[in-house]
């Protein structure tokens, strides 16, 4: 069966691929993922943890504890530093950047969280669930 998500880092040193749909496609406004992105908030598209593969290279983490008090484990290219997952401490899921995504288009956000972290000058997606923190 073909990959339905593939990605990688901008140098190339990193690869991964899914096999599944994402369960769930989300902007996450958390302070957390404004400061790993850059930007006011991180599009992520959620995987099963065990559907995640990596096909090529290796990727450096970086752990903190998050608001909730989960451990969260940002993956990214030792390399150039892009960013490419995060792994929260008792969810099943992996969430990838969808700016390391082969086609972003692929991303159709159906929730933003965290939006009470949100800079005043974030930009929101019309029509899209919102939730003050995590929808649990």
């Amino acid at each position: 069966m073909a990959a339905k998500i593939v990605g990688g880092c901008m140098c190339g040193a990193v690869r991964y691929e899914s096999a599944v749909d994402a369960v769930m496609q989300a902007s996450c406004y958390c302070r957390d993922c404004q400061r790993s992105t850059g930007g006011a908030f991180a599009p992520v598209v959620l995987v099963p943890k065990e559907a995640f593969k990596l096909t090529k290279g290796q990727l450096k983490h970086y752990e903190v504890t998050a608001d909730s008090g989960n451990k969260v484990s940002r993956g990214f290219c030792a390399d150039c530093g892009s960013p490419i997952t995060s792994v929260l401490s008792g969810m099943p899921f992996t969430a990838i950047k969808v700016g390391s995504l082969d086609d972003p288009n692929q991303f159709r956000p159906t929730a933003s969280i965290f939006v009470a972290s949100a800079p005043a000058w974030a930009p929101h997606f019309a029509g899209v669930r919102t939730f003050p923190r995590n929808p649990g």
